[in-house]
Order: structure tokens, then sequence, then C-alpha cells
């Protein structure tokens, strides 16, 4: 007897609405890349690849009004510097502070584990103006933009809760054997938190990239702002030849991108621990 496996009305109906979800959500970025593609005339005036053309990315490094072509590049390397540097502290810190208030024992824990959890009810929008007022002093500086925001409290309860699936006894049968918490941390926590702290990293870099209303609050002078802050700045100065932000936006797109695909992996593995 020939089973033959039929397919259900409801699956065909799920398949066509995640295709048109996903079609929807990826659409933006197809329309980016098309129109910085383009040449200027055909600029948001057509979806249909053809004719295309490198003079939006050429504007970039040549601008049409003879004016510095190093400030994108400039741009994109503030961008680096203030982004690599605040998601790796933020591990660090999150690392640090999720294996202690886990795994150790000391005098005012709970009330440090209840002022980061009460940290997350307010909005960011909220502590903007009290932050920008206490490192006043390092406006215009790397310092500045990457020092009030190297504490994640959304990773720093990644790793609490991470840390809480882990057994004493594997930290305690470390610590007969003559390890001190440093090591226990450096030989066992470290190594066993790689999927999490991918994910940590790449989530506070994703969000540290395209971060806008700090970096414009803190570094307004030119030669300090990230790419994303002079794309603000210049939107209305370059509408007459948009294919040129369509290029930036690109260039701000791609390295999340990248990173993204290079650590999927480690990424989808954190996803898993999240949903668990």
């Amino acid at each position: 007897m020939i089973h033959t496996n039929r397919i259900k009305p409801g699956s065909i109906v799920v398949v066509i609405v995640t295709a048109f979800l996903l079609c929807v959500s990826l659409f933006p970025y197809y329309y980016m890349l098309l129109q910085s593609l383009l040449p200027w005339e055909k600029v948001d005036k057509t979806i249909v690849p053809g004719g295309l053309s490198l003079i939006s990315y050429q504007s970039l490094l040549h601008p049409a009004d003879n004016s510095d072509p190093f400030v994108w590049i400039r741009a994109l390397i503030n961008s680096f510097i203030v982004s690599v540097p605040t998601a790796l502290i933020s591990v660090a810190v999150g690392l640090l502070t999720g294996f202690a208030s886990s795994k150790l024992n000391y005098k005012g824990k709970k009330a440090i584990y209840s002022s980061l959890l009460f940290q997350m009810f307010f909005p960011v929008v909220v502590l903007l103006v009290p932050r920008y007022m206490i490192v006043k002093p390092l406006a215009n500086t790397y310092f500045g933009m990457i020092l009030p925001m190297c504490i994640s409290v959304w990773g720093v309860f990644m790793y609490i809760n991470y840390f809480r699936t882990v057994p004493n006894s594997i930290f305690e049968a470390a610590r007969i054997d003559g390890a001190s918490n440093f090591k226990c941390l450096y030989k066992i926590a470290l190594p066993a938190t790689k999927s999490i702290s991918i994910i940590v990293f790449l989530s506070i870099f994703m969000m540290r990239w395209t971060d806008l209303m700090w970096d414009m609050l803190i570094a307004p002078k030119q030669e300090m702002q990230t790419l994303n802050v002079m794309i603000s700045a210049r939107i209305n100065s370059v509408m007459s030849i948009p294919g040129t932000m369509y290029a930036a936006s690109v260039v701000l797109t791609l390295p999340v991108i990248i990173i993204f695909l290079i650590f999927s992996k480690h990424f989808r593995e954190g996803i898993d621990f999240m949903l668990k």
C-alpha cells in the first residue's frame, strides 16, 4: 500500500503568509540597495533593476560640491571606534556582574540586583539629559561617546539567567581544587558563555552602531560624527541627490550584516537559549 503525504491547506496558508512577511521585511533593504545603484535620474522612480551605476558611491568619495571626501570615511571609522569598544566593555561588565550576582555571596547582593531590575523600567530617553549633564566635560571625545553606553542591563540579565542554569557544584569542585573566583570565571565561566557573549556583543554592537540621539547630543562636531549622524545631518542638504544617501545607508548597514553572517551559528545558539 502506497502512502502519499498530502499537503494540508493550513500549511500552504502558513507558507504563503510567511513568504509575504519575509518579502515585506526584506523589501526596504532591496529598495535601499537598488536606489544606491541607479543613476541619479532614476532614483526613487523605479523598483526594477536596470542601467545600474556606481555614481552614488563615487559621490561619497568625490562630492560634486568639492567638499572634503574624507568626511564619510572618517564618519565610518568613528562608528567602528565607538561601537566596538562599547560592545566589548558591555560584554566584560555583563560577564563579571552576571557571574558575581549568580555564583557569589556578598552583602548588598539583593539590593544591587533590585536596582538593576528597577532601572529597566526607565525609558532611555528619560535618562538622556541627566546622562549628558554628568559627562558634559567629555563632550566631543570618544570617551564621552563610549563610557556612558558601556553598561547594558539587558546584557547583565542575559548572563545572570545563563549562570543560573550552570550547577553550583562545578564551581564548588573547582574551589576545592584551589581555584580562585577569578580562575573559575576565566577557566569555566568564560568558555561556557561563548554563544551568550557573542549574542550580547552583536546586540550591543548593533544598538550602538545605529544609535543616533546620544551621538548627536554629545558629539556635534563634524570630525567626531558617526556615519548615522552624518546621514541625518546631511539629509536635507542633499535631497536633490538622494542616491548618495542611499549609498551611505548601504555602507552603514553592510558591517552589521557581515558580522551577523560570520557569527550566525552562535547567534542562533544564543537565541535558542533565550527561548528556553
